[in-house]
């Protein structure tokens, strides 16, 4: 009988696509040894933003929490729009180019690089590079092997996003079964799952958060007020104030959600994807306080996940610069200038500073996604 080892089998034991990723590159050094790195960097449409999102390598990447416009990213931009995979057999030829992205790469000590736009159902949405401490080794040969593992790559990547895609839509068919209208969708989740990444991104270095955390922060924030499906129309779709007895029912949306997340997960064979107690966590604590006046656990300051804080403040500065069928929108500065007010007891101070230091990435991203009669 014949036997065979399985090179990949060290897939099995990896939950996370970052695993899978160093266990890929494992295999493939042991043919090319020149390989030192092998990283992916995802696009966001909406805002033109190219981020970067997991990577292995023999030495520390230097190049995390990253994000630059593609339009300003002239050859990955070409890849992009041609859908053609880029050679770079000397890198110094970008010396002094001014892009941090390449000059990181190069001070790194790569010399040469592959990059392999990441397309699927013609869709573009980020790119997969391989880079070698040797200049001219990606040779035919080489780069027919590298489009397997990138075409795995993608496939493994893109199973992942459309998991969490499938119950964003789930989600999102049965509000619109249950609920004639909801007035907290559309440009709303656009823009605070984008608030919720930019804080996550902030905040990286002093909590050691790596790049598929700030990831999955974007990925689940639009998940946080899932319970309200439960909640009836005649309370969720209130214009007047809540009587105390519909705030109770409304608080419950909390703990409604995170068992309808249990549920969503289970039935659909999800409990897989990659930082799920995250969701858990966003959909159960995202309207704790750090004093303790929250719910519906009371928890108090670091009791309190990092992800649901993060949320939170995302959530409540574009409510308050929201128009609102009761309210007006708050310009940027009343809604700082409030931010800094709850940081006292009850917002993680450190994320609404976070927050606050993008001004500018605040601006663009309203600037993306247009306040319309609901928000």
């Amino acid at each position: 009988m014949l036997q065979h080892k399985d090179l990949l089998v060290d897939l099995n034991s990896h939950n996370s696509v970052s695993g899978k990723i160093r266990s890929l590159h494992k295999v493939m050094k042991e043919h090319y040894p020149f390989l030192t790195r092998i990283a992916v960097a995802l696009y966001d449409a909406g805002t033109d933003s190219l981020r970067t999102f997991v990577w292995s390598s023999t030495v520390e990447s230097k190049l995390t929490h990253y994000e630059a416009k593609l339009k300003d990213c002239t050859a990955l931009y070409e890849v992009a729009q041609s859908g053609e995979p880029l050679v770079v057999q000397d890198l110094s030829v970008y010396e002094g180019s001014g892009r941090k992205h390449t000059q990181v790469v190069i001070d790194s000590g790569y010399l040469s690089s592959y990059t392999f736009p990441m397309i699927w159902e013609g869709s573009f949405f980020g790119f997969v590079f391989f880079n070698a401490d040797e200049r001219n080794v990606f040779e035919e040969r080489v780069l027919s092997e590298l489009d397997v593992m990138a075409h795995m790559i993608t496939l493994l990547i893109y199973n992942e996003r459309s998991n969490v895609r499938t119950l964003l839509a789930t989600i999102k068919s049965t509000l619109q079964i249950t609920h004639t209208r909801d007035p907290e969708t559309g440009a709303h989740i656009e823009r605070m799952s984008r608030y919720a990444r930019l804080i996550a991104r902030e905040l990286a270095e002093k909590h050691n958060l790596d790049d598929q955390y700030v990831e999955h922060i974007f990925l689940f924030s639009p998940l946080h007020d899932v319970g309200k499906i439960k909640i009836p129309d005649h309370i969720l779709l209130k214009q007047a104030a809540l009587t105390p007895e519909e705030y109770e029912v409304m608080k419950t949306h909390s703990t409604e959600g995170r068992h309808l997340i249990d549920v969503l997960l289970s039935n659909y064979g999800l409990n897989g994807v990659t930082h799920v107690e995250m969701l858990r966590n966003i959909a159960l604590h995202h309207h704790e306080a750090m004093d303790g006046s929250g719910y519906p656990d009371h928890l108090e300051g670091d009791e309190i996940p990092l992800e649901a804080r993060i949320v939170t403040v995302a959530d409540i500065f574009d409510a308050l610069t929201s128009r609102r069928p009761y309210k007006e929108a708050w310009t940027n500065e009343e809604a700082f200038a409030k931010l800094r007010e709850l940081a006292k007891n009850k917002l993680d101070p450190d994320c609404v500073e976070a927050l606050l230091k993008n001004e500018a990435a605040i601006k663009q991203i309203q600037s993306s996604f247009v306040e319309n009669q609901f928000g």
